[in-house]
């Protein structure tokens, strides 16, 4: 994962914020808080997590697809932007 180099700070930052959000839900299991509050947090934790997955493939694709001498007008380029926007999409 060498081209996470770049954003690694950013990634690490992410998983931080994940880890304190799966903590908050430990913490409210573990208080007996009610469902709906604890299914609340599980999906604010599922969505950072997804925005994680989302820039790693984000980063990948920019690193491993695109020639980074090609034009904005290459249809390669455009395919892997276009890709990048489905991803983030999907995901976020």
């Amino acid at each position: 994962m060498s081209h996470v180099m770049k954003e690694k700070q950013k990634l690490l930052n992410r998983l931080k914020r994940l880890r304190g959000q799966l903590e908050a839900i430990e913490r409210a299991v573990e208080a007996d808080t009610e469902c709906a509050r604890v299914l609340q947090q599980a999906t604010s934790c599922r969505g950072a997590l997804d925005g994680f997955i989302a820039e790693v493939i984000e980063d990948h694709i920019r690193e491993h697809m695109l020639d980074p001498d090609a034009s904005r007008d290459d249809p390669r380029t455009q395919a892997a932007e276009e890709l990048v926007a489905i991803v983030h999409a999907y995901l976020t």
